[in-house]
């Protein structure tokens, strides 16, 4: 099954203590290109992020939004420093006794000193928050790479009626060009003709000349190379994820032989219909700009 390079996912998960919401979203782009947007008190589980994000996806810009929402009320703790507020008093009584000053400090008035009391987050445990978050996180990708598949589908369909239509324009070709040859001899023949009246027409040079021009202007090579290339984006199309690459390659390919059959064609029907094969190829690659 192929898949399109756009999508979005979404997913939250919980523990009853905090809540994790992910949300994603991917267009077209030439490689894996992941931008995460994540809590700085998260930052250090990037790389295991960008790494869960790698098994479902190959190619494409992928936006990843995180956010982070502690639901219980032992977010921060209080903090007593003993021995700094020993320290304070210490420094207080020896003021006392050096200056002849009364030492009226109460517990009160030392619990406001900095640092005496402090606030302090409560560790995280990363390896029980991972498991929150990879669960989360693998529940917006799967989202992500099922609106991809889905898309992708229709993707395909698209491209299986283009290379039909591409098929019967190279069959058109094909059948069209013996005609083309004898049009030409018969033309030559009318002129030789014209030019040498009564005289007798010289059948052996008449045949080495449409000769000449059946070589230059001969496409059976182009058209086989086309058949195949267009039976070779069929097989590719239903080998399944990640082609995208690759039928870009073909499609090319595709583009280069129309062209030599453009260039060759010495006749307007043919000239038209390469054009349009040529702008039926150009709307393939476009789609497959869309394929991861």
């Amino acid at each position: 099954m192929i898949r399109s390079m756009t999508g979005f996912g979404r997913n939250e998960a919980s523990d009853g203590l905090k809540k994790i919401t992910v949300e994603m979203k991917a267009v077209n782009h030439r490689y894996l290109d992941i931008n995460i947007k994540i809590p700085k008190k998260l930052s250090f589980f990037e790389s295991s992020i960008r790494n869960l994000l790698k098994k479902y996806l190959e190619r494409g810009k992928v936006d990843i939004f995180i956010s982070y929402e502690d639901l219980t009320e032992s977010k921060l703790s209080l903090k007593y420093n003993s021995g700094l507020a020993k320290e304070y008093l210490g420094y207080l009584n020896q003021m006392s006794e050096e200056l002849g000053l009364r030492n009226d400090v109460s517990v009160s008035v030392l619990s406001r000193y900095p640092e005496v009391f402090v606030m302090e987050e409560q560790e995280l445990d990363e390896e029980e928050f991972w498991k929150l978050l990879e669960k989360a996180i693998s529940g917006a990708v799967q989202q992500l790479a099922g609106t991809r598949e889905k898309e992708g589908e229709s993707l395909k369909t698209d491209l299986m009626k283009k290379l039909d239509e591409m098929s019967e324009q190279v069959q058109y070709i094909e059948e069209r060009s013996p005609d083309m040859l004898k049009e030409y001899r018969a033309k030559l023949e009318e002129k030789v003709r014209a030019l040498l009246e009564d005289t007798q027409i010289d059948e052996n040079r008449m045949a080495a000349e449409v000769v000449l021009y059946a070589d230059k202007i001969c496409v059976d090579e182009e058209i086989v190379r086309l058949k195949s290339h267009v039976d070779h984006m069929r097989e590719t199309l239903n080998e399944g994820v990640s082609v995208g690459r690759k039928m870009d390659f073909i499609a090319q390919e595709m583009n280069r032989e129309a062209n030599t059959i453009l260039s060759k064609a010495n006749d307007l029907t043919i000239s038209n219909k390469a054009i349009d094969l040529k702008t039926e190829i150009e709307k393939v690659r476009e789609q497959i700009q869309n394929i991861e």
